[in-house]
């Protein structure tokens, strides 16, 4: 399996369906629902702008690997996350559900409205996501049969990361924050891809080779947001 996007992540057997209650907004009120894995980085980065919104919701651990997963009912694609709301109705691929998730509430802008300062946002995720996107890949290749694996495959996937770290690491320079002095849904999205090299990629030592985004990943890391979505050990 060669995916793009949002891909599934194959989970551990401890991420069983189960569901997280978090504070409702109103009294008698329905939340939204966020389907997820523990371990997904896209996921995290949906938990992460919830938490930052402070949005109320519940979470549904749902791993789209399992046999009795209830995904592909709210996602054709089969992916996670999905946000549902309360009439059953559904967004799917994390960039639409933070960009949703931004408009809720004016508290913490985490996307510019317009304009360059938008799109500089927009090309962090695009970053970001697309060294997710790597780097889910050749998990999942790594996971396949010896005799059906592709060496090369992986390699060219990993290629692509550490040319994005480059990048990423020339474009946030001695900034503070990816989009200059404030924190974004850039940081978000270089935040989730450093924690998701970490978890699942520690050979790749991006911060010996890049100590910027050490830094800019520790600073991410003492936000409550970061910290309560690393994924389980």
């Amino acid at each position: 399996m060669r995916p793009g996007g949002d891909p599934p992540h194959p989970d551990r057997a401890a991420d069983k369906t189960a569901m997280l209650y978090f504070r409702h907004p109103h009294p008698g009120a329905t939340p939204m629902k966020l389907l997820g894995s523990l371990t997904s980085p896209f996921v995290r980065k949906a938990r992460v702008v919830l938490a930052e919104k402070k949005i109320d919701y519940d979470f549904v651990v749902d791993v789209p690997w399992n046999a009795d997963t209830a995904v592909p009912r709210y996602n054709p694609l089969g992916k996670v996350p999905v946000l549902v709301f309360d009439d059953d109705s559904t967004l799917y691929d994390s960039r639409v559900i933070v960009e949703y998730l931004d408009t809720m509430t004016p508290n913490k802008r985490l996307i510019p409205a317009t304009g360059r300062e938008r799109i500089e946002v927009k090309r962090w995720e695009a970053l970001g996501d697309g060294i997710l996107e790597a780097a889910a890949t050749a998990f999942l290749e790594a996971r396949r049969p010896p005799g059906e694996r592709s060496p090369a495959w992986i390699e060219r996937q990993r290629a692509k990361i550490a040319a994005a770290l480059v990048v990423a690491a020339a474009d946030l320079g001695e900034n503070g924050w990816c989009g200059g002095n404030a924190f974004s849904l850039a940081d978000i999205a270089l935040g989730c891809a450093l924690g998701y090299l970490a978890f699942r990629f520690p050979d790749i030592d991006w911060r010996g080779a890049h100590p910027n985004l050490a830094r800019i990943y520790d600073k991410l890391m003492e936000r409550p947001s970061f910290a309560a979505t690393v994924p389980p050990p």
